[in-house]
């Protein structure tokens, strides 16, 4: 793709997210997200390998399924209300409507089956742009709308974490992994987001950063393939002590700092006399703590056939910038002793 091109796209993607933070008004807030598509779709189909384009197809059609929904009930809601402010959506039909046309962007269970299947089509740099910067401008218009009853919140949040956990036990192929935890991870995200906002806000902030991570560290040893993980060390080397601290990290081992969103939402859920739900949260997130425990197994503690060393990869000098990934390693490792001044920053 030229350059010219490519930055087009980037810059309309960031323009899309930042017409939809910034509005007030549905149809707007609409042609945001719809910007944001549009935008993507040349990024996903660059390639022109079938795989690519069935993908990127499949995102076509859901997107524009979830769009056509979206835009049916913030006119349905106009009408009956007689306005078209966002954060004004009085009846639950038309709430509810808005929620899971943006669920279904965003992947949330049970309206995630297409996430797994597009991830696999795509490379690993539009990958990381549909699991972070994709999910930004419909959770922020599910912040906004909020509705009275947080009964649907909590059951997308929690399926979301069942249907994530469960979703990644047999898969080998890493980009579907990384589907289903970003699945997961959104789940725990709209779970506190009724009760919460501002932990919502920082457990997507630590999410972005610990996918930033990881994918940067797949990237880096062009691995799509969990029998790749086992051939890091002749790679980079480094990276066979990183990556699974990473992956423990996204899985919510203590003393990472993936623990810390965990630790505070089941937290807050224990004050909000929702025990039972905080305890299925909990356990269902073992699901996910399965692969990765899995993948840190296959990176460390498998090694190569004892094939001749000609047949393994040169240990060449990295062609990408590693200091982004240098800097959102060492926050996604080290940051749980900030716990205390984050919390003391943020008016939880």
């Amino acid at each position: 793709m030229a350059p010219l091109i490519y930055s087009a796209l980037i810059i309309s993607l960031g323009l899309g997210t930042t017409m939809t933070f910034a509005s007030t008004h549905w149809y707007l807030a609409w042609m945001g997200i719809e910007i944001n598509t549009l935008a993507i779709i040349p990024l996903m189909a660059q390639n022109h390998i079938p795989r690519a384009i069935e993908a990127t197809t499949k995102y076509f059609f859901v997107q524009a399924t979830a769009s056509a929904t979206l835009l049916f009930a913030g006119i349905s809601n106009a009408f009956l209300t007689g306005q078209w402010d966002i954060t004004y959506t009085p009846y639950t039909l038309t709430s509810t409507l808005i929620t899971l046309a943006l669920a279904m962007k965003i992947g949330l269970a049970p309206l995630h089956s297409w996430m797994p299947e597009v991830m696999q089509g795509l490379n690993l740099l539009t990958g990381l742009i549909l699991s972070t910067w994709q999910k930004l401008a419909p959770l922020y218009l599910i912040y906004q709308i909020q509705p009275n009853n947080p009964n649907i919140f909590i059951a997308l949040g929690l399926m979301s974490i069942i249907v994530g956990g469960w979703g990644g036990f047999n898969q080998i192929q890493l980009r579907k992994i990384l589907a289903y935890s970003s699945i997961a991870h959104l789940g725990w995200m709209i779970l506190i987001l009724s009760f919460s906002p501002p932990l919502a806000l920082l457990t997507i902030i630590i999410y972005i950063l610990m996918t930033f991570s990881l994918f940067s560290s797949f990237m880096l040893t062009r691995t799509t393939h969990i029998n790749s993980l086992s051939t890091t060390w002749a790679k980079i080397p480094i990276l066979t002590i990183s990556t699974p601290l990473i992956l423990l990290s996204l899985g919510g081992l203590p003393p990472l700092t993936g623990f810390m969103p965990k630790w505070m939402i089941l937290q807050e859920l224990t004050k909000q006399s929702l025990c039972p739900l905080a305890t299925m949260a909990a356990l269902s997130s073992l699901f996910s703590l399965y692969f990765y425990l899995r993948l840190s197994y296959a990176m460390t503690l498998t090694m190569p056939p004892n094939n001749p060393a000609g047949t393994l990869p040169w240990r060449l000098n990295p062609q990408h910038n590693t200091l982004p990934l240098a800097l959102t390693t060492t926050s996604t490792i080290c940051l749980l002793p900030m716990t205390p001044a984050i919390m003391s920053l943020m008016p939880f």
